[in-house]
């Protein structure tokens, strides 16, 4: 429905429906059951904080927007930057000061690189894609500081805690970084993207795949954002304040847990309680901070609530999505796919196997995580009673995790994106598979070649 529309929310809701009504096959019930998805999806605290990070986040934009500071710093930035391949090159100096979650970064950097995108007329799809690939692929290969290494060693655990291994969870997560193929593959294809320098583009072709909108749409709006006066600092202030306030919140959480060091603490951190933490302060500090500039405080509250309306369609799919990941774990995929595997594959074809089962849901599903607690259970099982590598075999769960949420229509990132860059997320989806599956097949035959080393 998603293709054949081009537009993924009724076919997140049609998929939702249909599978609550595969799992309670009545009326009421099915019924019943589809808002007993949404409800305990909204009830998770991690998804809450994410909802609640995206909407304050979209909200400190909109005022950085109103009060002149996206426009007065990307004139700064675009009078020193003559070229694409210096925006890209923008993109990835900034992955030290915002690799702690995908949704900070984007949210981070999407707004300014929009500015820059249209006033040099480039591919909003390459921008994009490279953003992308310097989020995803980037963020799951570091071992400490970001969203996502609890949640990763955590699954490890899980799965190991059965096997007695000898070895801890972190000492396979941290092994399983350098099998985490895909990741490296799309990172070496992102770097050398920004490097290339081709002939020109097919202006027509790319403009075909463009967010199209009707004339008027936002039309009051975007003229105001035009007239303002353009004031870097209203960005730069408030910028570095959330930079500030996230490395030390992490550090200070971690700490709080137990932690004795900088990078244990930025390990065992909530990484996203702390980004809503700080997204938070931030935005109550430079509201105060844009007052006593003497910006107009009705425009500060009009554009804060339009900032953050701007991010309720990427919200709506999210939670449609993440829905949808709940319905899959009742339908009981993963234990399908573990009686029906498990009694016949050899341990050189179990890491290529999981990656490639695990990238085709991960597309469907759009989730890494939601991929992750699918499939880590399964692969590490299947490792065990196969015979085969563990840390391979965790890389490969890792991989079709980072495949799914880097090249679906339902991805975070994919979704994020395409709203802060005006892209139709579907067409915008395609763009990117195309690059990805190139990405996808070279990781394949690595697994093929690593576990035939290792036997």
């Amino acid at each position: 429905m998603a293709i054949w529309l081009k537009n993924i929310l009724p076919g997140l809701v049609v998929g939702l429906i249909a599978g609550s009504f595969i799992v309670k096959p009545t009326l009421i019930e099915g019924i019943y059951q589809t808002v007993s998805y949404i409800i305990g999806t909204l009830s998770d605290e991690t998804n809450m904080n994410i909802i609640a990070f995206l909407y304050l986040f979209g909200g400190l934009v909109g005022m950085m927007n109103i009060s002149g500071g996206i426009k007065g710093f990307s004139e700064w930035v675009g009078s020193r930057i003559e070229n694409e391949r210096g925006l890209l090159g923008l993109i990835w100096l900034t992955l030290p000061f915002t690799f702690m979650m995908p949704m900070f970064r984007i949210m981070m950097v999407g707004p300014v690189v929009k500015s820059l995108v249209k006033k040099m007329n480039l591919s909003k799809q390459k921008v994009g894609f490279t953003l992308d690939i310097s989020t995803e692929s980037v963020i799951v290969l570091l071992p400490v500081a970001t969203a996502f290494v609890g949640f990763m060693v955590s699954l490890v655990e899980g799965g190991i805690r059965p096997l007695h291994l000898g070895m801890s969870a972190y000492e396979i997560f941290l092994l399983s970084i350098l099998f985490n193929f895909f990741a490296i593959v799309m990172l070496v294809i992102g770097i050398i993207q920004t490097l290339w320098n081709p002939a020109k583009r097919n202006t027509k072709q790319q403009t075909n795949i463009e967010e199209k909108e009707h004339e008027f749409h936002r039309a009051g709006i975007k003229r105001e954002l035009e007239l303002v006066k353009a004031q870097p600092w209203n960005l730069i202030l408030p910028v570095f304040l959330l930079l500030g306030l996230s490395l030390s919140l992490l550090w200070k959480d971690g700490k709080n847990k137990g932690a004795e060091t900088v990078f244990d603490a930025f390990s065992m951190a909530d990484a996203t309680f702390v980004m809503l933490l700080a997204v938070f302060l931030s935005l109550v500090l430079s509201f105060i901070f844009y007052v006593t500039r003497r910006e107009k405080l009705d425009e500060l509250l009009y554009h804060f609530y339009d900032g953050g309306n701007q991010m309720m369609e990427a919200i709506s799919l999210l939670v449609l999505i993440w829905s949808l990941t709940l319905a899959a774990e009742d339908l009981g995929f993963s234990s399908f796919i573990s009686s029906s595997l498990g009694s016949f594959l050899p341990p050189s074809l179990t890491p290529a196997t999981i990656f490639l089962l695990g990238s085709v849901v991960g597309y469907f599903i759009g989730s890494s995580w939601g991929t992750w607690g699918l499939f880590m259970p399964l692969g590490i099982s299947l490792a065990a009673s196969t015979g085969a590598s563990i840390p391979l075999t965790v890389g490969a769960v890792f991989a079709s995790g980072a495949f799914g949420a880097l090249a679906s229509p339902l991805g975070d990132t994919t979704i994020t994106t395409a709203s802060i860059l005006d892209m139709h997320i579907v067409d915008y989806a395609r763009y990117k598979l195309k690059i990805s599956a190139i990405g996808a097949g070279i990781s394949l035959v690595c697994y093929l070649g690593a576990a035939l080393l290792l036997y």
